[in-house]
């Protein structure tokens, strides 16, 4: 058989167990006395330096998103104001060929109407001179005689 060549002695084993879980608690203690030591006599000032770094963080913070949230609004306001113009544009030019293009097919002989205006084009009609205004009058009049004379015969 073979000899074990380790020396066991099971009571120093349980005895240096107990030893260091004591020292362990008196480590504990000593420990928890001086944090509460420190928490008296320190802390305060640590605490408030903490408070300090922290304001300093989070304004730098703020000041970063706000910069980052104001240029993306001035993006996009750029971007909104563009499309704005182009579909102003595009429309307008629709509007122009579908007018052309009826002015081209439809037959002369069909009586003449006017489209309602827009503000921006009563505005423009408010300030044109009374000669203008004065001879659609005549035109309109002159419109209405021809009717009446189409009527009678």
């Amino acid at each position: 058989m073979l000899k074990s060549t380790y020396n066991l002695q099971p009571n120093r084993l349980g005895e240096a167990a107990i030893v260091a879980s004591r020292q362990m608690w008196l480590a504990s203690l000593g420990a928890a006395v001086v944090t509460r030591d420190w928490v008296q006599s320190e802390a305060g000032d640590m605490f408030k330096a903490l408070i300090k770094e922290g304001t300093v963080v989070e304004s730098q913070a703020v000041r970063y998103v706000g910069d980052r949230l104001e240029t993306s609004f001035s993006a996009a306001n750029s971007v909104w104001k563009e499309t704005r113009r182009t579909v102003e544009s595009t429309v307008k030019q629709a509007a122009d060929a579908a007018v052309s293009f009826a002015q081209q097919v439809l037959p002369r002989s069909l009586p003449a109407f006017e489209l309602p205006l827009a503000p921006k084009a009563r505005r423009a009609m408010a300030n044109t001179p009374k000669k203008t205004k004065r001879k659609v009058k005549i035109v309109k009049k002159a419109k209405r005689t021809g009717r009446a004379a189409t009527k009678r015969a």
